[in-house]
């Protein structure tokens, strides 16, 4: 499971944010290493930190994370917290001491090892804090037992936060273990035990079974049998924790991308549009089927600091709204193929990717067999740029969505086009599947969309937005021409000038090489 985590953390990497602020410079009075509430150890040092201390919990860090800023900060306050006790906080700053981290096999943003009566080679896991309490929280649980847990439920119940309870028959039962152990890895949730009949009768519920809690309302429960894991009760705490639909910001990153959950389906929407509220409740709605398969996620499109996210996914604003799903193990991404966002669309989609029937989205699709023989010519990822910016040929292009209404009303006209133009042997006529290729260009507004590639060696497009009629179409072909081949003349000129430039700088320097002979 942690494994899986650290893959997902690893594919989005790009997405999380950076801390721009760097810390100031120890003064030159500072304590020495071993006298700072949080060590600063190194290859040199870090095996005598071992010896000394009885536990070590140790971060390894990079210096221009924001989470391991963030985690550095917690650290600092549970030192503070832990000083005279038998357990020494310490960080290694993994970009400096590469081969410390290397003889120890540390990967991934954020590690962080506990090292028990200085055995270097069995340290144990420490899940990733959200605060110097969840140290200290997952610290005191690591050496306490599920009794530890048994409460009174009449604070818990009228806390804010979620309280994770477990009613149980008997506290010796193996279920118990099994909940503690899911209590140790979850130091930032708050758990409980309880025998209290009472409680199990408010809810309507049996004995053996672990409920959710906020505010004495039930957010769902789950039923212990001899099958469930530890990590099968982690997945139901952390997904039902978190709503049927998160938005994706700075704050949520990493409890997004440190999901048990592999699946993701992103719905990326312009908050302040007009169609947003219908969009996200349809979203909404289709989410609470999926709860513990594929986790729902929106990103606003118009947030500048969602851009990293959207250029990994190679979506642009005009796009919106459009939903992707991906796997963070194989990061394979999936569109909807449709311009309908609806409850229903939405199901069948996240269904037909569970069943391996949806089918992926490539950076191009197959060159198809005979794409240059009809007048309309079928374009893919691979032969756009080539065929476009081709500096011989006026080409122009319908990039198109098959699923919408709009772009398939466009296909006669463009079958008509190319009739019109079939004796010219300088005007290509194509159309590409927008949906099934990425675009690498710069476009102007959402699909269908009419672009002209003139015949020049400066890749440039056009954007058509005239009436959409043959005779305004070719009026606008042949004017596009008439300024391409004068800039034409330019660029050949230019080119001239530039080709017996190269030719004497040769020359002289074969010249150079035979005096030096």
């Amino acid at each position: 499971m942690k494994t899986l985590r650290l893959l997902g953390l690893t594919a989005f990497c790009l997405c999380v944010f950076v801390a721009a602020d760097k810390r100031p410079e120890r003064q030159a009075d500072k304590p020495s290493t071993e006298e700072q509430d949080v060590l600063q150890l190194k290859k040199g040092n870090f095996n005598r930190a071992l010896r000394k201390n009885k536990q070590l919990l140790v971060h390894f860090y990079l210096p221009l994370s924001g989470e391991g800023h963030r985690i550095s900060a917690a650290f600092e306050g549970a030192a503070a917290r832990l000083q005279g006790s038998e357990v020494k906080l310490a960080v290694v700053d993994v970009a400096k001491e590469k081969d410390l981290a290397k003889e120890l096999n540390v990967t991934g943003l954020a590690t962080i090892r506990l090292y028990l009566a200085g055995d270097k080679l069995n340290p144990v896991t420490c899940p990733v804090p959200q605060s110097s309490a969840s140290i200290l929280t997952w610290l005191r649980r690591r050496a306490g037992s599920a009794a530890d847990l048994i409460a009174d439920l009449s604070q818990s119940e009228s806390s804010e936060e979620l309280t994770v309870v477990g009613f149980f028959k008997e506290l010796d039962h193996e279920y118990v273990q099994v909940f503690y152990d899911a209590a140790v890895d979850l130091p930032d949730v708050n758990f409980a035990v309880t025998e209290n009949d009472e409680v199990i009768t408010k809810y309507g519920l049996t004995h053996d079974v672990v409920m959710l809690l906020n505010q004495s309302k039930l957010i769902q429960a789950y039923k212990m049998t001899p099958q469930t894991s530890k990590e099968m009760l982690i997945v139901f705490i952390t997904v039902y924790q978190m709503h049927p639909v998160t938005e994706y910001t700075g704050q949520t990153a990493t409890q997004i991308l440190s999901s048990p959950v592999l699946n993701h389906a992103l719905l990326f929407v312009n908050k302040s549009s007009a169609a947003f509220k219908e969009i996200h409740s349809a979203f909404n709605g289709a989410a609470e089927s999926f709860r513990l398969k594929i986790l729902f996620v929106w990103v606003d499109v118009d947030e500048p600091r969602n851009g990293r996210l959207m250029e990994y996914f190679r979506v642009r604003d005009f796009e919106a709204p459009l939903i992707r799903l991906v796997n963070l193990t194989d990061h394979v991404t999936y569109h909807l193929p449709s311009d309908t966002l609806d409850v229903h669309t939405i199901k069948a989609f996240c269904q037909s990717y569970l069943e391996g029937e949806a089918k992926p989205k490539m950076q191009s699709e197959p060159i198809p067999e005979g794409w240059d023989e009809q007048p309309v010519k079928e374009l893919v990822g691979m032969t756009l740029e080539k065929v476009g910016f081709n500096p011989n040929k006026t080409v122009f292009v319908l990039f198109y969505l098959p699923y919408s209404a709009e772009s398939r009303a466009l296909f006669p006209l463009w079958e008509e086009l190319a009739e019109a133009v079939k004796d010219r042997e300088d005007v290509v006529v194509a159309r590409i599947d927008a949906s099934a290729n990425d675009i690498n260009m710069s476009m102007q507004g959402g699909y269908p969309s009419l672009c002209l590639f003139p015949a020049l060696y400066a890749e440039r497009v056009v954007v058509y937005t005239g009436k959409r009629k043959v005779k305004d179409l070719l009026k606008f072909v042949d004017k596009e021409m008439e300024k391409a081949k004068k800039y034409r003349v330019t660029e050949d000129e230019d080119r001239r000038k530039y080709i017996e430039a190269a030719k004497a700088e040769e020359a002289k320097k074969a010249n150079q090489t035979k005096d030096e002979l």
